[in-house]
């Protein structure tokens, strides 16, 4: 049976907060906000019952934001808003969907959460080769880790109502194109089927 760990994305007050600065994976009046928290939070206390470990990803940069390429338009508007930066509100754990003591926590600085960052010696650690992944936003840092995931030879799963783009047709396009290197499922189905593999 697959070693399963789970990847929470960008679960920050920066992108899910109404007041956070970065509206890539939450639009300022969305009105799927406390739906996507709610399926985040069901989805991290399913894995914590389960014995599956959780990694929490966050990104964040220095004050001033010196560390930051500025090559693309994402991060040309991290520098614009002042966003994400590390010591800062914006860039902590929302409430309830942060990690708990003794879980590892990998913050990167680039969009895919593997790039720069020490994630894959996370999960050799782990001896993972199965990653449900969520998070925000679902056209950024969760297609292009689990690209890069698939890529590597990992297993897949996304659940999709726990993940969030701040235009709705984006997070459609990009949820149909992971469907060819991922099991894309709702969280309740996650749910369900680890327990059916379990009982097995």
């Amino acid at each position: 049976m697959p070693r399963t760990a789970l990847l929470a994305l960008h679960y920050q007050n920066e992108v899910l907060h109404p007041e956070g600065r970065i509206k890539v994976g939450m639009a300022e009046k969305s009105d799927n906000r406390e739906r996507v928290k709610e399926r985040a939070a069901s989805l991290l206390a399913f894995a914590r019952r389960s014995g599956i470990p959780v990694i929490s990803v966050r990104i964040a940069f220095q004050p001033g934001h010196a560390d930051v390429i500025q090559n693309c338009t994402i991060f040309r508007n991290v520098v614009k808003n002042g966003a994400m930066v590390d010591g800062s509100w914006g860039a902590e754990f929302h409430e309830g969907l942060g990690p708990l003591p003794g879980e590892a926590v990998v913050k990167h600085t680039r969009v895919n959460a593997f790039h720069g960052s020490d994630l894959e010696d996370v999960l050799r650690t782990l001896d993972a080769d199965h990653l449900i992944v969520a998070g925000i936003a679902t056209n950024s840092v969760v297609s292009t880790t689990v690209a890069h995931a698939a890529d590597a030879g990992y297993f897949v799963t996304v659940a999709e109502d726990a993940c969030s783009s701040g235009n709705p047709d984006l997070h459609r396009a990009c949820i149909e194109n992971m469907t060819l290197i991922a099991d894309v499922l709702l969280v309740d189905d996650i749910i369900n089927r680890h327990g059916a593999a379990r009982a097995k």
